[in-house]
């Protein structure tokens, strides 16, 4: 990643220039109503942003499971590079900060997911060691969930053990 590129921890005021993003990278999908701000004013401390030249070119939206049965696990909820600055190593950066909390937090299971026509998503998070989890049906050979946050939305599901 080059040195101009700067990730730090997301804060509350993020949330406007990550909704913008939501808007202009994903090609036309609007992802906004999946973002909430409660996810930064709760999780902010396990989100991060990256800017070059102060300008937002990543982020990631993560946290600890808090739920007593998912103790060792953690997710992650939205990821996103934009599409100038992709294949630079961003995303993966992001993803290693994130690992770096759930390492001190003793959380070795990391979950994610992407819809199934984010090819792309797909392959970066099988590149960078995410296993594909099975679902109850396939999409273009893809193991999927359906209906996962609502009717319709059908989503890849991912999980990775990091090395504690």
């Amino acid at each position: 990643m080059a040195e101009d590129i700067k990730i730090r921890k997301a804060d509350p005021s993020d949330h406007d220039k990550i909704i913008r993003a939501l808007q202009d990278w994903w090609g036309g999908r609007d992802l906004t109503a999946m973002l909430p701000k409660l996810f930064l004013n709760h999780f902010n401390e396990t989100s991060f942003v990256a800017e070059n030249e102060g300008r937002m070119i990543g982020f990631l939206i993560g946290f600890l499971s808090p739920s007593l049965k998912l103790k060792d696990e953690a997710y992650v909820h939205f990821m996103g590079v934009h599409p100038d600055f992709r294949k630079k190593g961003i995303g993966k950066t992001l993803y290693d900060r994130f690992f770096e909390i759930c390492r001190a937090h003793g959380r070795p299971i990391v979950r994610a997911c992407t819809s199934p026509v984010n090819r792309s998503s797909v392959k970066f998070h099988e590149r960078i060691g995410f296993q594909l989890e099975a679902g109850d049906d396939e999409i273009e050979g893809l193991p999927v969930t359906r209906d996962y946050n609502r009717p319709g939305d059908h989503k890849v599901r991912f999980t990775k053990i990091i090395k504690m």
